[in-house]
């Protein structure tokens, strides 16, 4: 890295908080890192994993940033509330990643789903994001006394693929995930909040591991134009990017950051 690019990047540090749900494995554990290398308050949200989400705060400490890990299941709001609440002790919520999300065991038909999988899909993958959202507007919003910030939203390209025999469920709650960031684009547009999406496409982490599938990804390198899998680097940095000033006219987009797929 250059000189201009050290310049550059010291004078984007902030002393605010983000909140990543998802935080301590995968695009959520390096979106933490790069948010603590640019100066953010980290937030790590976390499912169940506990020894995770610390080995994430113990790192960005070894680095002379600031974490704190909050176990949250977003499936269930009180948890939700409770996540912010701690956040808003570490200090001023500056931005949201909306990357907590699961997926159903692979190779399901729809004809073979049952109600109690789709519930829980939608349950994490939407409510869960439209629900952390909305605590988010409620502290960042100027309609509310708030200085603004951005939400980051985690689809995927299964939203637009639709994932055909594998889990319809997870691209259908992606897809709502799209929407939902056009929606809430427009209408915090002039509160002082920036909403934007990023679709990964086929990408080195462990979802797939827990849909049944851990080769999945590498198994279908083939079929992006790039011919290899992505990495949670990568999505990170598109994260990072679009909370920055540099994304500063970017509401209500959605990125795909997917090898062309």
């Amino acid at each position: 890295m250059g000189d201009g690019a050290c310049r550059k990047m010291e004078a984007g540090l902030t002393d605010k908080v983000v909140v990543i749900t998802g935080g301590s494995r995968g695009i959520g554990r390096a979106t933490a890192l790069a948010a603590a290398a640019r100066g953010y308050r980290v937030v790590v949200g976390y499912a169940s994993n506990k020894t995770a989400a610390d080995e994430v705060v113990s790192q960005i400490a070894a680095s002379n940033g600031k974490a704190i890990a909050v176990k949250c299941d977003v499936a269930e709001e009180r948890d939700i509330i409770d996540l912010f609440e701690q956040a808003d002790k570490f200090g001023t919520l500056g931005a949201l990643v909306n990357n907590g999300g699961i997926v159903g065991t692979s190779g399901v038909r729809v004809d073979e789903m049952s109600a109690e999988r789709i519930q829980r899909v939608l349950a994490v993958n939407v409510t869960g994001s439209i629900l952390c959202a909305r605590e988010a507007v409620k502290r960042m919003s100027t309609r509310h006394g708030g200085q603004g910030g951005v939400i980051v939203n985690l689809s995927s390209v299964a939203a637009k693929l639709g994932a055909p025999n594998t889990y319809v469920d997870y691209a259908a709650s992606k897809g709502a995930i799209d929407s939902f960031t056009t929606g809430l684009g427009y209408e915090v547009a002039g509160e002082g909040i920036r909403v934007a999406g990023i679709r990964p496409g086929l990408i080195d982490t462990e979802i797939h591991a827990s849909g049944g599938e851990p080769d999945r990804h590498h198994r279908l390198a083939h079929m992006v134009p790039m011919k290899r899998v992505g990495t949670a680097d990568e999505i990170a940095s598109a994260i990072i990017w679009l909370m920055s000033d540099e994304a500063s006219y970017i509401t209500a987009a959605t990125l795909d950051v997917s090898g062309g797929r």
